[in-house]
């Protein structure tokens, strides 16, 4: 196969806008969709919080315009999954189950994955009462009770967060104290709305086609009860894309890439955009702004190196 000028790691918002932006410049961008094509967006019901659609729009339906815009300004996207990639020397090397693929420049736009529990429920009730982004997905819980899981700086924020919306926020936790920083624990302890429970596990999540509640354990009488709930809001961490890069581009010490001037990776002619760089705000549009800033800069690096 011939050396391309750019190829996308990745098929979210990040990714998309990246491969819209490049196209516009003419170089004809290969976008490598990964193996959950449109990324997170693609099993998220309705957004409220993206630009430009004041009555909404399902993830899935977001994500397809993206594509098809993409396709329109010369995009070639492919669902194929990088496995392996070399970095060392020009051109980059990407490697897939079904191809290698060969590239001038590379933008690596592989997301973050939320950490699940892996309970029986879990995957099924997701978009209808599960979820991994109060920000998202807080609003539609509006007069209700909800759990948050966690016991981290993100599941207090996250708690926080949802008592704008929500009447009472309990926050599930494993252990017998909190592992947030001192400030962020003591702003959530001060919020009236923001309940406890210590040293429990969620063992199921309870509902047909909604979420109605969980099955707990408590961990010191080992005692198996059914807590109600509307929603239940897990914050146990995410984790970032980026295995297959780790002996090849500069790391954070939890593992994200490493950014350099914005969208600048360790190494020069790979760019990086979205969330598996992002450690702080995880949405959409702001992936979609670093899928710009890569371009533009994946386009400048082009015109001067070759």
């Amino acid at each position: 196969m011939p050396t391309l000028k750019l190829v996308i790691l990745g098929s979210g918002p990040a990714g998309l806008t990246a491969a819209i932006y490049a196209g516009r410049a003419n170089l004809a961008p290969i976008v490598l969709a990964g193996p959950q094509p449109g990324g997170q967006l693609s099993e998220t019901t309705a957004v409220d919080n993206y630009p430009g659609f004041p009555a909404g729009v399902q993830g899935p339906d977001l994500m397809r315009a993206m594509h098809l815009q993409a396709k329109r300004f010369g995009a070639t996207i492919i669902n194929h999954e990088v496995t392996g990639v070399n970095f060392q020397s020009q051109p980059f090397s990407l490697v897939t189950p079904e191809k290698e693929y060969h590239g001038q420049a590379a933008i690596i736009a592989t997301g973050a994955s939320a950490r699940w529990l892996g309970l029986p429920n879990e995957h099924r009730l997701r978009g209808h009462g599960v979820s991994a982004c109060a920000t998202c997905d807080g609003f539609f819980f509006r007069g209700k009770e909800v759990v948050v899981i966690g016991g981290g700086d993100s599941a207090m924020a996250e708690a926080i967060f949802l008592t704008k919306f929500c009447t009472k926020v309990t926050v599930l936790v494993l252990l017998e104290q909190l592992n947030a920083s001192k400030i962020m624990a003591a702003q959530a302890r001060a919020n009236p709305k923001i309940e406890w429970r210590w040293q429990v596990q969620v063992t199921d999540i309870i509902g047909d086609n909604a979420v109605t509640g969980v099955k707990l354990k408590n961990l010191l009488t080992k005692e198996i009860e059914t807590f109600s709930t509307a929603g239940v809001f897990l914050a146990i961490g995410r984790a970032p894309n980026t295995k297959i890069f780790s002996d090849q581009i500069e790391l954070t010490p939890t593992g994200y890439i490493k950014v350099h001037d914005h969208v600048l990776t360790s190494r020069p002619g790979v760019f990086v955009a979205g969330d598996v760089a992002d450690q702080r705000y995880w949405q959409a549009v702001t992936a979609a702004g670093w899928g710009c800033m890569a371009a533009i800069e994946a386009e400048k690096y082009l015109s001067v190196n070759h």
